[in-house]
């Protein structure tokens, strides 16, 4: 049976793509680094994941200090200063098929720029490859990128604005979580703060009140950018969820269940158009 012919329980997504924060796997102060210990155990439990939910799953790999870094670095003018971007997050998303191909699942590294355009109108995709590799049981790894606009320049099209290219109807419902180093927005000043339960991604604006400083090696700007890209595919119709990634954790199977059977340990901000019943 493939995942567009199964019955789905309510409240439960078809398809989860999950995001692993570059925070996580590396120090993104740094131009070149990647913690390959934790990017393991984080490849481990999305491996598992996609072995228990075939293909239902799809893979973001954030940019972290190979991605900032060669955003940081880029000096060259022109319409294609940004195009040392393509080469660093690809290194990233190297690293990610090799660790989830040991961990025990065939995946498989895609170039978001060959994926997705921008023009008058907004960005256009195409998914007919993801779709079958996921027919085929196969993990789409996707990243951050640079993409091409009408006027033939790029854009960064960076790693939290990426999973909107899987929000469409033939992979619907989706459900986006975001693993960082936070629990989710937080409502203090210290990492142990409550967070924001929920967010509506069309009056998402009162949220900023909440945002923390960004700093001045981060390209994407931290919490800011991170729920202006996620409110964007919740008002296409995903339900988007940050929460803090754990490389210790037993299991991901959770990010499956319908948001008010999430474990009580596990804090997190929702963006959606219907808030959970919790």
């Amino acid at each position: 049976m493939t995942p567009a012919a199964q019955e789905l329980s309510p409240g439960e997504p078809r398809t989860v793509v999950i995001k692993v924060g570059g925070s996580l796997v590396s120090d993104k102060r740094s131009d070149d680094h990647i913690d390959h210990d934790a990017l393991r155990d984080y490849a481990a439990l999305v491996a598992a994941l996609a072995t228990a939910r075939p293909g239902r799953v799809v893979f973001v790999a954030g940019g972290g200090a190979l991605g900032h870094g060669a955003v940081r670095t880029t000096d060259a003018p022109g319409p294609h200063a940004l195009l040392p971007l393509t080469q660093a997050t690809f290194r990233v998303k190297w690293a990610w098929a090799q660790a989830l191909c040991a961990a025990g699942v065939r995946a498989m590294p895609l170039q978001v720029a060959a994926m997705a355009r921008e023009d008058a109108g907004g960005v256009r995709t195409q998914t007919a490859v993801p779709a079958q590799l996921l027919r085929s049981g196969v993990l789409p790894v996707l990243s951050g990128d640079c993409i091409v606009t009408a006027d033939g320049s790029l854009r960064i099209m960076g790693s939290d604005e990426v999973p909107g290219v899987m929000v469409a109807e033939d992979f619907a419902p989706v459900r986006v979580v975001t693993l960082t180093d936070v629990p989710g927005i937080l409502t203090g000043t210290g990492h142990d703060s409550p967070v924001l339960r929920h967010v509506d991604p069309d009056e998402a604006d009162p949220a900023g009140a909440f945002f923390w400083p960004t700093a001045s090696w981060d390209t994407s700007d931290a919490m800011r950018g991170k729920v202006q890209a996620l409110a964007g595919h919740a008002r296409r119709g995903a339900e988007c969820v940050i929460t803090q990634g754990d490389r210790r954790a037993r299991s991901l199977m959770h990010l499956f269940s319908p948001m008010e059977c999430w474990p009580d340990d596990v804090p997190h901000t929702l963006i959606s158009r219907v808030p959970a019943a919790i």
